[in-house]
């Protein structure tokens, strides 16, 4: 098994996949970002930064939000509309809840 170095490139979840799969500072965002307290409502990049030692500048927290919308664009983690990340949910529940209250989705 090829063990990920920093800087490498983030691969898009897939079944299976755990958190190994990342390079060291990715693995620490999605770890971080899952066990966050805070009842789902999810974490800011200010906060991601805080809890990875580095120091709250706006060029620290700018390079976190950057890594976490990575994580989020392949599949690792989940973005609100408030900016907010949180852990990805479960493939099931993401189509239940795009499904809607009805759970047929689309109008069927």
């Amino acid at each position: 098994m090829k063990v990920p170095v920093a800087g490498s490139i983030v691969p898009y979840f897939g079944e299976g996949m755990t958190v190994e799969a990342l390079a060291p500072d990715y693995r620490r965002i999605v770890e971080l970002v899952e066990s966050s307290p805070g009842g789902g409502e999810g974490v800011s990049a200010k906060e991601i930064t805080s809890g990875l030692a580095l120091e709250l500048v706006p060029a620290k927290i700018e390079g976190v939000r950057s890594k976490a919308r990575r994580l989020t664009e392949r599949s690792w983690l989940a973005v609100s509309l408030s900016g907010l990340f949180t852990p990805r949910q479960p493939v099931g529940t993401a189509l239940a809840s795009a499904a809607g209250p009805g759970g047929r989705g689309c109008g069927s």
